[in-house]
């Protein structure tokens, strides 16, 4: 009866394949970096079948050649207003296995390729400590178990942005929050720029009505209760709000004079911005799952310490957590 249904099931997925075009491809996230800037940075250039050989070799796979203008046309169609100003860089789609948060971004794949290829060896990670003063602490306040009750920190320290690596850094985050961080809800990183802000840092949880702040890219305070209704009916935003909505506190991140640094997981506070002018950046990831939020912040680290002035290298903050 076993080896019966088996061979049942088998035939049923033959035929929806063969005969329906179903696709039983497991559903991988993709990652989208513009051609040439890959190739400028993997020191070589491909035919699109050369490098669909190498994906395939290393275990990726080129999902799609395209543009920023057509991926805009598919998604909105050709009267968008979006399409008029996109780019017409040619985009490489590539799909990513699930559990290789590393290649989420140009950093890492490059980095995935060449050591694949032998043209680099694998990059020591340097955890260290500041050449000047004590470790940045930041102190988890008993009061988060009702609600996140889990952090971790770093500083990435002279690292050099540029428009291309700025983006990238944005865009993994993003990748991460959708993946591993499962939208937001097990993890939720901030960035912020580790020269407007003073630490110790304090991660908390308090009333609504009682955290007020400016919100990234906005100009006027808010208090957190009133960010509820304000984002509301933000399209990317509003997905995240029912984590900790209906909660009597929510998370908070201050520093020692107490600015905002953020609301996790719906926002930053626009004091610590990052900017293509920030060389110092204060990483923090608040969660339910302490394992996650560590891969996390590892990711985003290893991925874009390369850009340190002291490469590869990440100074670690002491997390006191009172449980």
């Amino acid at each position: 009866i076993g080896i019966f249904f088996n061979i049942k099931i088998a035939s049923i997925i033959i035929y929806l394949i063969i005969y329906k075009g179903y696709s039983i491809k497991r559903n991988m996230p993709t990652v989208g970096v513009k051609r040439d800037l890959l190739f400028q940075c993997l020191g070589k250039t491909y035919t699109d079948e050369e490098f669909q050989k190498l994906c395939f070799e290393f275990g990726l796979e080129l999902d799609e050649v395209t543009t920023e203008k057509q991926m805009i046309v598919k998604e909105q169609g050709e009267d968008s207003q979006l399409s008029s100003g996109a780019s017409e860089d040619v985009i490489y789609r590539i799909d990513i296995p699930a559990n290789r948060y590393d290649l989420l971004c140009l950093e890492g794949l490059v980095l995935g390729l060449l050591i694949f290829q032998g043209r680099v060896p694998h990059p020591v990670f340097k955890a260290v400590k500041p050449s000047e003063g004590d470790l940045q602490k930041l102190i988890i306040k008993p009061d988060t178990a009702k609600i996140r009750p889990f952090a971790v920190a770093a500083i990435l320290r002279n690292l050099h942005f540029n428009p291309d690596t700025y983006n990238s850094f944005i865009d993994l985050q993003d990748k991460l929050h959708q993946n591993i961080c499962r939208k937001r809800s097990l993890v939720a990183i901030g960035t912020h720029d580790y020269d407007t802000i003073k630490g110790p840092f304090i991660y908390d949880a308090k009333p609504p009505k009682d955290i007020k702040f400016v919100p990234l890219n906005q100009d006027k305070e808010y208090t957190a209760e009133e960010l509820m209704t304000f984002y509301s009916t933000h399209a990317q935003l509003k997905q995240y709000l029912h984590i900790i909505k209906d909660s009597p506190v929510y998370p908070v991140i201050t520093d020692s004079n107490g600015v905002v640094l953020s609301l996790p997981p719906i926002i930053n506070g626009n004091h610590s911005r990052i900017t293509l002018n920030t060389t110092n950046v204060f990483i923090e990831c608040t969660a339910t799952d302490l394992t996650k939020a560590k891969i996390v912040l590892d990711t985003l680290v290893c991925m874009f310490s390369q850009y340190c002035s002291n490469r590869y290298t990440v100074e670690y903050c002491e997390v006191i957590n009172p449980r």
